[in-house]
């Protein structure tokens, strides 16, 4: 079961207070910048990990300036859509919120979140610095999943070189395994992937089972099974080009 820390407390928690029980995951993005999509991309990939458990989630959204902007970057990220916020009701059967914030998001006078309930789980971003030049929106997800969501990143030209290098070898290996007879995911490489995310959404080192897998004696099939299997997690298109030289 996937465990997250709670900011408020410094504690791992359980995400969920009970198996299949629904969640809420709130992202709360002060407006539209990289701080902010980061924001949404954190909690994108906190609702897959938890769908991967069979946990239903309720995806909603508040941001307190440039929505209509903020949710079209998020799609050209690969984030699926967030539903309004709304102060009123909870959802039918939720047991528990997350709520993923920003930095530049409100608090109260004891450090709580403001609109939080008792009990539920705070989850903090560190900001952004973006580069100056435009970037592939694929690079530019894999170069905010390579950080741990507590740190912060800088969208330097070399952290984006080597996230797009890393994105273009992986799609085009993946590619290549494709073309191989099929083998199921090895169940340690399976194990080690759902530890890695299950353990405070630890994306990082979820990537460093993918490099791994990518230089071992895993057969073609099964390192193709597995790239696929991850990126129901990761949401950066490993497959796309498939059949794309034929």
């Amino acid at each position: 079961m996937l465990r997250i820390i709670d900011a408020r407390t410094g504690e791992l928690t359980d995400a969920a207070r009970a198996r299949r029980s629904l969640v809420r995951v709130h992202a709360r993005a002060g407006g539209y910048d990289t701080t902010g999509l980061r924001v949404l991309l954190v909690a994108d990939v906190l609702v897959r990990a938890l769908e991967l458990g069979g946990t239903p989630v309720w995806a909603t959204l508040s941001c307190s300036a440039d929505r209509a902007e903020l949710r079209s970057g998020a799609a050209t990220l690969g984030i699926r859509p967030f539903e309004e916020h709304h102060e009123a009701g909870t959802g039918p059967g939720e047991a528990q919120t997350i709520h993923v914030l920003g930095p530049d998001c409100t608090t109260v006078g004891d450090g709580t979140t403001e609109g939080a309930a008792p009990g539920d789980v705070r989850v903090e971003v560190a900001p952004v610095e973006p580069g100056d030049s435009p970037v592939d929106p694929s690079v530019l997800r894999l170069a905010l999943l390579a950080h741990r969501r507590d740190e912060p990143v800088r969208l330097d030209a070399a952290t984006l070189a080597d996230a797009g290098d890393t994105l273009a070898r992986w799609r085009g290996a993946v590619a290549g395994w494709a073309t191989r007879p099929s083998r199921p995911v090895p169940e340690d490489v399976r194990q080690r992937l759902r530890a890695a995310w299950e353990d405070d959404l630890d994306v990082p080192a979820v990537l460093r089972v993918l490099r791994w897998v990518e230089t071992s004696d895993v057969p073609d099939g099964a390192r193709f099974e597995t790239y696929a299997y991850a990126d129901r997690l990761l949401g950066l298109e490993l497959t796309r080009e498939i059949g794309a030289s034929l």
